[in-house]
């Protein structure tokens, strides 16, 4: 009798252990991650993110490479040229884990950082050396970028390119709209050295190499961001400014189509013209589908041979200044009197021609 009374004894025991452990289990499944966690783990980028969703480029099967047994991906990276210019630039840096690509690609644009083996002859980093960071993206697209004391060693000259070279570089993933930024674990409502406002957040809305040109009153006026080369020894890239224009939203492609004709102006020496004269669209620009259609008259055309040749540095500045539109996916260029247009090489421009076909170093 005494065996059966410690045997079930021992039953129970054994039953509320197994119902504790089991609770126990439950009560882990059921706790809430804080919802700052839960945030920033669901929508920091990702390196998958970052090979699918960049949106300056789409990466393909180039884009990453191995070298040496260790995998790199190619990065764009806004530095500056020796003429002071905030300028893309494609560099390949190692390929990290999850949620760390967007902090990487910040860390490639400060001075003597892991960037400095990899500059292109000409080129500079923009941010103070030792500049530290930490990111936390919010759901509306929004990256709050936490940088360290080191930050505000700029000179206030330079305090529009450090917030347009960060924010460039960050948006280039699709998860990313803007920027905002924290001193220190600390908001702030302006930069630290110029107090330039940044309490809104900083989004490519606010331009890039901003050119106020000669347009009287901004109120009755717009921004378009076009794409004109330039050239360092035998390096052609190409440079985004942004200008003030006179624009309707019904003549926009045109306005941008014009803008490129009329070249850069006098106060960017640095950069080059590429349309002869006298072009000009001979029929309004038509979107369907995400691909734009231009019709030129025959000045378009290369000079210099009776090919019906449009040249690269023509397609690359249209194509580039052209899909900074959000709806405009693919150029697609016409020229009156002429049933065919080729390249350069001598390939016809049978298609129309993507963002991901070009690249701001200068490779159509």
């Amino acid at each position: 009798m005494q065996k059966q009374i410690i045997f079930v004894g021992l039953l129970m025991s054994i039953a509320l252990l197994t119902g504790c452990v089991f609770q126990g289990e439950q009560s882990l499944e059921e706790m809430d991650v804080p919802q700052e966690q839960k945030t920033e783990e669901a929508n920091v980028p990702t390196s998958q993110d970052a090979e699918e969703g960049m949106k300056e480029e789409e990466l393909d099967e180039e884009g990453i490479e191995e070298a040496e047994g260790n995998a790199t991906v190619d990065r764009q990276l806004y530095l500056l040229d020796e003429e002071g210019m905030v300028v893309p630039q494609t560099v390949a840096v190692p390929m990290v884990d999850s949620k760390e690509v967007a902090k990487q690609s910040l860390e490639y644009l400060v001075k003597d950082g892991p960037v400095t083996e990899l500059l292109p002859n000409g080129f500079q980093a923009v941010l103070p050396a030792g500049t530290q960071f930490s990111l936390n993206l919010l759901e509306d697209g929004t990256v709050v970028v936490d940088v360290s004391k080191e930050f505000e060693d700029y000179r206030a000259e330079d305090e529009l390119k450090v917030l347009q070279a960060m924010t460039y570089t960050l948006t280039q993933f699709d998860s990313i709209e803007r920027l905002k930024l924290q001193i220190n674990g600390h908001d702030t409502d302006v930069m630290p050295v110029n107090g330039t406002p940044v309490a809104e957040g900083y989004s490519r809305a606010n331009g890039i190499n901003l050119e106020i040109g000669d347009v009287m009153d901004l109120t009755d006026s717009d921004s378009v961001t076009v794409y004109y080369p330039s050239q360092h020894n035998d390096q052609l890239y190409y440079i985004p400014v942004t200008k003030r224009v006179d624009v309707k939203e019904s003549k926009k492609y045109e306005t941008i189509v014009e803008t490129l004709i009329n070249g850069p102006g006098y106060n960017n020496t640095g950069l080059l013209t590429v349309f002869n004269q006298d072009v000009k669209l001979i029929a309004e620009p038509d979107l369907e589908n995400g691909v734009l259609t231009l019709t030129f008259n025959e000045n378009v055309l290369n000079d210099f041979d009776d090919k019906s040749v449009v040249t690269n540095k023509v397609m690359e500045s249209l194509v580039l200044s052209l899909t900074e539109q959000p709806e405009v996916e693919a150029v697609s260029v016409k020229v009156e009197n002429k049933d065919k247009v080729f390249t350069e090489k001598g390939v016809e421009l049978a298609q129309p021609v993507t963002r991901g076909e070009i690249s701001e170093t200068g490779s159509f």
